[in-house]
């Protein structure tokens, strides 16, 4: 293993970490970029930041492409996704748990049960995309909901009132209840100065959410630079758990909770890169599920996997919820 001297962006710690090189798979253009891990705090970091990341970000990226309003526009599907989404969030309602029991909520919108809501809370989503969750919060009857999405050509105002900003978190100024990255936080270059930026913006009691793919994680340690949820170069950091408990330390957040919940994209997505698949191949289980080189058994036993390296916190993404001190 190759040793190089860099300076962790997160702890600090200068001495001699590994490093490692790693393709950009996600599109199959497979360049190399080299990532070190501290040997101090574990954080997996992108050694160099590339200059012009718009390369790697092309307009049918998968959160920029699509808008939420072409989805459900049949009216018993839209009445049965607001009441299962209002219930997954409040816990409240006869038919949101009916529906739920047939139609589970996505992991992004159930994750936001663990932060005791109500319908007036003030919530942005940075990294957002085209805004589905902020969309499918909105239409569930929450009224202050927002988002900002740099990487979007201009702002978006929806039909049901819900607006997304073309913007970075450092250009908010007003208060907000809860501030949520969504799988978006390893993509940022600063992540100290961005949870100071938060800490600003939230009342004492404030949560701010990190959902993000974990180093820590058996993923980590059976694919290395195969993990599927490294995706050079576009995920800059690579957080451990104790890179988490430093930077929450030096932004002034307490760490509350940490839920694991990684699925079998970890296992399939990976074994791809074994083989030399991106992700958007047309022999992708991602995009042709028929055409992969999995079968139906395959998947489910990952998915039982998952289910174990979650229940064990070996899971390979977690939602980690911190709230200001």
């Amino acid at each position: 293993m190759e040793l190089q001297h860099h300076t962790c962006r997160i702890c600090g710690d200068s001495g001699e970490h590994p490093v490692y090189t790693a393709r950009e798979m996600m599109f199959g253009l497979k360049e190399e970029f080299s990532y070190f891990q501290c040997a101090k705090c574990q954080c997996l970091q992108i050694s160099e930041f590339p200059s012009d990341m718009s390369h790697y970000y092309p307009q049918d990226y998968y959160s920029l492409s699509q808008s939420p309003e072409s989805l459900y526009p049949n009216p018993i599907e839209s009445w049965a996704r607001r009441n299962r989404d209002r219930y997954a969030v409040l816990k409240k309602g006869v038919w949101g748990r009916l529906v739920s029991l047939l139609h589970p909520a996505e992991l992004d919108m159930a994750c936001l049960s663990h932060m005791k809501l109500n319908r007036k809370s003030r919530i942005v989503d940075v990294g957002c995309g085209t805004g589905f969750l902020l969309y499918f919060l909105k239409e569930a009857g929450f009224e202050n909901v927002s988002g900002v999405e740099p990487h979007i050509d201009a702002d978006i105002n929806y039909a049901n009132g819900l607006v997304i900003k073309k913007d970075h978190v450092h250009e908010l100024s007003e208060e907000q209840d809860i501030i949520m990255f969504h799988h978006s936080f390893e993509h940022l270059p600063d992540p100290i100065e961005t949870l100071e930026v938060v800490r600003r913006l939230l009342p004492p009691g404030g949560i701010c959410m990190l959902r993000i793919p974990l180093v820590s994680s058996e993923a980590w340690k059976k694919y290395g630079t195969h993990w599927v949820q490294l995706d050079a170069p576009r995920h800059f950091f690579l957080y451990s758990i104790e890179s988490l408990n430093i930077l929450a330390e030096k932004t002034k957040f307490k760490i509350k909770e940490i839920v694991y919940d990684s699925d079998e994209f970890q296992f399939w997505g990976s074994q791809q890169y074994l083989k030399d698949i991106p992700l958007m191949a047309e022999n992708s289980y991602g995009r042709n599920p028929a055409k992969s080189i999995f079968s139906s058994e395959e998947i489910e036993g990952y998915k039982k996997m998952a289910d174990k390296l979650n229940a064990d916190s070996q899971g390979d993404q977690a939602a980690i919820y911190m709230v200001k001190t």
